[in-house]
């Protein structure tokens, strides 16, 4: 007898992924991700402080290459921070906390940042 092997739906490989949206029976559980803190009031003269998105559910999506070097120096970050620290990141959010330390230093450093520095290298 041969071994039959169970695929998803079409409906579990292209469901919307908008908060509004109820999963259907047929998809099964769900698994919940906590809704990000809520930021505190800033006072009315002071911008509210930009934080990296960390663990909610993202809507956009974008594709960067890297060398092999790159990508095993990231992996090599990201087991140093779970071996040495006890932080269980994945490599995006990694890069979402490396891109918001980056622009926030271009925010308020400007033309001495270490990004324009080494985008005229």
């Amino acid at each position: 007898m041969p071994r039959r092997v169970s695929l998803p739906a079409a409906d579990d490989l292209f469901r919307p992924t908008a908060d509004n949206e109820e999963p259907t029976a047929r998809r099964g559980k769900v698994r919940a991700v906590p809704d990000a803190p809520e930021p505190v009031a800033p006072a009315p003269e002071e911008e509210p402080p930009k934080a990296p998105s960390g663990r909610i559910r993202h809507d956009e999506k974008i594709t960067v290459y890297v060398t092999s070097a790159e990508l095993m120096e990231l992996e090599q970050a990201r087991l140093t921070l779970r071996g040495e620290h006890g932080l269980a990141v994945d490599r995006g959010r990694l890069v979402r906390e490396a891109l918001h330390l980056v622009l926030g230093e271009l925010e308020t450093e400007g033309e001495s940042s270490a990004l324009v520095r080494r985008l005229r290298e």
